[in-house]
C-alpha cells in the first residue's frame, strides 16, 4: 500500500503517527458553491427565507464543522485550530460561493477541516432553502490552497 499513509503494514486503516513531525504553521483554503434558482438567491439576499439568516447560519455551521472534523472523519487527528474563517458570497444570478480558511501551528495539515467547513456550510444553505428549491446543487468543493509541513505549498489551478 505504498503511497497511502492511512494504512499499516497489513493494509488495515490506521491513524498516521505525526509525533516525529515538526510543528509548522499550516494553512488550508477550500472552496465550493451552491447553485440554485435565481429566485432562491434573491430571497436569500432579501432575507426572505423563513428559517432566518441563511448566510450567517451557514457561516457558523461551517466554523463549527471545522472544529468537529475528527468526530466525522475516522482517521483525522483532533486539532487545536487557531483560526477558522468561512465566507459565503452571493454570486448572481444563481449561486452562493463558499470559502473556508483554516489555520494552526502543528504537526498535521488542516485540509480536511477546510473541506468539511465548506461542505457543511453548503449543506446548511441547502437545508435552510430546500422548502422553496429542492433542485439546488452543491458543486466544486475542492482544496484551493495548502501551505506548511514537509510537502510545502499547493495551489489549485
Amino acid at each position: 500500500m505504498s503511497g497511502f499513509t492511512h494504512f499499516d503494514e497489513q493494509g488495515r486503516a490506521a491513524m498516521v503517527d505525526v509525533s516525529a513531525k515538526a510543528e509548522t504553521e499550516r494553512v488550508a483554503i477550500a472552496r465550493g458553491r451552491v447553485v440554485m434558482a435565481p429566485e432562491t438567491l434573491a430571497r436569500i439576499q432579501e432575507g426572505q427565507i423563513g428559517k432566518g439568516d441563511v448566510l450567517g447560519v451557514a457561516r457558523l455551521a461551517g466554523i463549527m464543522a471545522a472544529k468537529r472534523t475528527s468526530d466525522l472523519i475516522p482517521l483525522c487527528h483532533p486539532l487545536m485550530l487557531s483560526k477558522v474563517a468561512v465566507d459565503l458570497t452571493p454570486a448572481p444570478p444563481d449561486a452562493v460561493e463558499i470559502e473556508a480558511l483554516v489555520k494552526l501551528t502543528g504537526r498535521t495539515g488542516v485540509e480536511m477541516e477546510a473541506l468539511t467547513a465548506v461542505t457543511v456550510a453548503a449543506l446548511t444553505v441547502y437545508d435552510m432553502c430546500k422548502a422553496i428549491d429542492r433542485g439546488m446543487r452543491i458543486e466544486a468543493v475542492r482544496l484551493s490552497h495548502k501551505s506548511g509541513g514537509k510537502s510545502g505549498t499547493y495551489e489549485a489551478e
